[in-house]
């Protein structure tokens, strides 16, 4: 038996959530830095005055969608 077909909704979500934002966060820094080959210029381009909060809301919602299309995937369609 699937062993997320036990567990919350919510937490799975959650759970994948998470996991997703801390993985695609290291991941789109970690690529600035290389393309650019400054720390200085990934901090200006992600982090600047005006763009940290796009930043922040894309990831939030990427991994909001991402949370709840897995957990519903493994709480609802896979047997």
């Amino acid at each position: 038996m699937n062993q997320y077909k036990s567990k919350s909704f919510f937490k799975l979500a959650l759970r994948f959530a998470i996991i997703f934002l801390i993985f695609v966060s290291i991941f789109k820094v970690g690529f600035s830095i290389v393309k650019n080959w400054s720390f200085s210029l990934m901090v200006t381009q992600l982090f600047s005055e005006d763009k940290w909060m796009i930043f922040v809301k894309g990831m939030i919602m990427m991994s909001a969608f991402y949370g709840v299309f897995m957990a519903g995937y493994y709480k609802f369609i896979k047997k």
